[in-house]
């Protein structure tokens, strides 16, 4: 069952509409004019809007201008009994869901209803995962290195600089480096990820770069490396201290020159990418052992960031463990549980 305002300055078209929804088993609310309607949108939520596309004292463009300004996610179906394609095409343009004329069709009405309810149930489930997911993302802790890493995090996240991050397994590296793109200005684009460690080394450089179908004998097409992926948004080179120094010396030249070439290939690549790296090792050490590039160090960590591990923030232990403990109760429909009382 659905809850749908109907706004008509006719009432023989609101009683009829609210019956024919009613009996499809909606809770149906009507208005006679558009400042009804919106005061109706303020005190309560609808899953769709019928809305007249000449009611009175509101008039068509203002009235969807006002459902857009309250940020209303709720589909508007506009009617009108002088129906145009130029009427539906600007309709449509301001924002509304879809257009019927008059006379209603049933058929017709229960159709985009049933459509207009789907896209609602789509818009609340992606804003449901993306709360999850945000949620999964978050940084926990309120001690003075976790505020000084947010701080960070804030100051360099409008920005493209490339940010190098360290410190030991599990302490939290990748999280650093999504909150980073996610208050970006490329967070409209993709995060691409790669664990340099858990790839090959004779595999890594078709991963970055791609390659061309034939390069080597299992090339059997042309593959888009994580570098094109990554094009207009943030790549995040994980574990870069395991990465062979013939990768090393091509991603350097990648990112002097914002160009990249896939494996077989003769061809340059224009990117646009933003690249964040992270690692376990020290890699001034790693670069007195010859194992890591200098230089590419240096083009690496523009902005470093260490993340402490939970000796360094004991504080924040109680904070995480209630953390993962309210998580695993609401993944499982579980009371939720006193770690205090646990103990």
């Amino acid at each position: 069952m659905a809850k749908i305002l109907v706004i008509d300055d006719e009432k023989s078209i609101r009683n009829s509409l609210k019956e024919i929804l009613e009996y499809e088993k909606h809770d149906v609310s009507d208005a006679a004019d558009g400042i009804d309607g919106l005061k109706k949108l303020e005190n309560d939520k609808y899953d769709v809007i019928f809305c007249n596309i000449k009611i009175t004292k509101t008039d068509r463009i203002e009235f969807l201008d006002k459902v857009i300004e309250i940020n209303i996610d709720t589909p508007v179906i506009m009617i009108s009994g002088h129906g145009t394609i130029e009427t539906a095409v600007e309709a449509i343009k301001k924002g509304a869901y879809d257009f019927i004329p008059k006379p209603l069709d049933l058929n017709r009405i229960l159709i985009t209803l049933r459509n207009a309810l789907d896209r609602t149930s789509l818009v609340k489930e992606t804003k449901t995962l993306k709360r999850k997911i945000n949620k999964n993302n978050e940084m926990i802790g309120t001690s003075e290195p976790i505020k000084r890493i947010k701080e960070m995090i804030a100051r360099v996240a409008p920005t493209d600089a490339r940010v190098l991050v360290t410190g030991e397994n599990g302490t939290g590296k990748e999280l650093v480096a999504r909150s980073i793109h996610e208050q970006s200005n490329r967070n409209d684009s993709p995060l691409v990820e790669v664990n340099c460690a858990a790839i090959p080394s004779e595999l890594i450089e078709s991963e970055l770069f791609g390659h061309e179908k034939g390069a080597f004998t299992s090339a059997v097409k042309q593959r888009i490396g994580k570098f094109e992926q990554a094009h207009n948004g943030t790549l995040f080179l994980d574990e870069i201290g395991d990465m062979s120094l013939s990768a090393q010396a091509k991603v350097l030249r990648a990112l002097q020159e914002n160009k990249i070439t896939r494996v077989g290939g003769e061809k340059e690549i224009s990117v646009n990418v933003r690249v964040i790296a992270a690692t376990n090792k020290d890699l001034k050490l790693e670069i007195e052992k010859n194992t890591f590039r200098e230089d590419l160090y240096h083009r690496l960590s523009v902005i470093l960031i260490h993340v402490p591990s939970l000796n360094e923030r004991e504080d924040d232990i109680s904070l995480i463990a209630n953390y993962f403990l309210e998580q695993i109760c609401d993944d499982y429909k579980m009371p939720k549980k006193n770690l205090q009382k646990m103990l």
